[in-house]
């Protein structure tokens, strides 16, 4: 083969891998004008433009091939970005969870329904009803006021008839409070979570941190409780887990330092949610009580507004329950009650007992251990529940 045949096939190997390139990078493997320098092959040997016909058919099946892979992954990500969002958890019903408390009714409901007519054990066993349910002495006495006046206005006479005017008598008493949990006009909100040693506060803290990320809040978690480490510790790991910012302080330090340094965390790179912890104290120490007061100050002097003031309560402790909630009332000025363990030894009365007294709404109820188990208090639900 002479040395200007191996040139003019050298010359045409690269004008054939040059439109090679340009055929895979414009995916217009037929466009004409990039085949034009091939066109004109006059002079060429035979053999040679054979092999160039060979190189041209191998050079257009790989941009064949490379250009089916590239379509298949662009399929592949257009069925992933329009594919339908995982399905959302599914929201426990009072029904299902509240086995406990109303095993502690039902005994007396079915002996008062069965009774008939409405009678003075009627009412004594009612009485003795609610009393164990812990709905509180006051409250029952109010409810049974209540429910007297109706007898009569209604001419009621069938204990059925009586149970059925309870239940609507406590819907009522429940109804008509906020349970929103409300953010400031100009952020960042502050929510601060108080209550007494394990009642569930952090864990709340982090579920609540859980649904506000999710639902498209920047937030910051503030580990106030500087007495027990663990208790940093653990938020600090349900931040990580929904992707919170966390502040935490020197173990023994001063917790309303770090609320405050939380709050201007939070002003600063613009988020929308502290949530502060506290440190869990015994509503009868005044000195306690004094230092949450403080907290609650400087949690305000900052760039934020504390616009929820939730008291924690586990709600199988009771009455007592009740006593703290006036304790810590008349400290920082409660909005709402978180009441946590609802599923498990409680009674369901406390409910009905820190509304009729205090006035406060309880908010959120934990009804299982997982953080789609901190649901908004439904009172309509929650009667419902413990009757049938």
């Amino acid at each position: 083969m002479s040395i200007l045949v191996v040139f003019v096939l050298v010359a045409v190997l690269g004008v054939l891998i040059g439109t090679a390139f340009a055929l895979v990078r414009t995916r217009s493997r037929h466009d004409a004008t990039l085949l034009e320098p091939l066109t004109d092959m006059r002079g060429v040997p035979t053999e040679v433009k054979e092999d160039v016909a060979r190189h041209v058919a191998q050079l257009e099946g790989e941009a064949e091939e490379e250009a089916a892979e590239v379509d298949v992954e662009l399929a592949a990500a257009v069925d992933e970005a329009m594919a339908p969002p995982a399905e959302a958890p599914v929201r426990p019903k009072f029904r299902d969870r509240l086995g406990k408390a109303r095993s502690t009714l039902s005994g007396y409901l079915i002996s008062i329904g069965a009774r008939g007519r409405i009678d003075a054990e009627t009412w004594d066993e009612l009485e003795e009803a609610l009393i164990r349910a812990d709905v509180g002495m006051e409250p029952t006495i109010e409810l049974l006021d209540a429910l007297r006046a109706r007898v009569k206005a209604e001419g009621l006479t069938e204990s059925s008839e009586l149970l059925d005017a309870l239940k609507d008598e406590l819907k009522s008493r429940l109804a008509g409070y906020d349970r929103t949990l409300h953010l400031a006009d100009v952020a960042p909100s502050v929510w601060l979570f108080v209550g007494v040693n394990g009642v569930g506060k952090t864990t709340t803290i982090g579920k609540l941190g859980k649904r506000e990320t999710a639902e498209g809040r920047s937030v910051v978690m503030a580990a106030g409780d500087t007495f027990r480490a663990a208790a940093a510790e653990q938020l600090g790991m349900w931040a990580e887990r929904c992707g919170a910012d966390f502040v935490r302080g020197a173990e023994g330090g001063d917790p309303s330092s770090v609320i405050f340094d939380a709050v201007e965390r939070a002003a600063a790179r613009g988020s929308d949610l502290v949530l502060a912890d506290t440190a869990g104290r015994l509503h009868t120490k005044v000195n306690l009580m004094e230092e949450l007061r403080k907290v609650r100050r400087v949690a305000e002097k900052g760039a934020g507004s504390v616009s929820e003031v939730l008291l924690v309560l586990d709600a199988t402790t009771g009455q007592n329950g009740l006593v703290q909630a006036k304790q810590f009332t008349e400290a920082v000025e409660l909005t709402g009650v978180v009441l946590t363990k609802l599923d498990g030894s409680a009674k369901g009365g406390i409910v009905v007992a820190i509304q009729s007294q205090l006035g406060i709404p309880v908010k959120l109820v934990g009804l299982g251990e997982t953080a789609d188990d901190l649901v908004v208090f439904d009172p309509d639900e929650f009667v419902d529940a413990l009757f049938s």
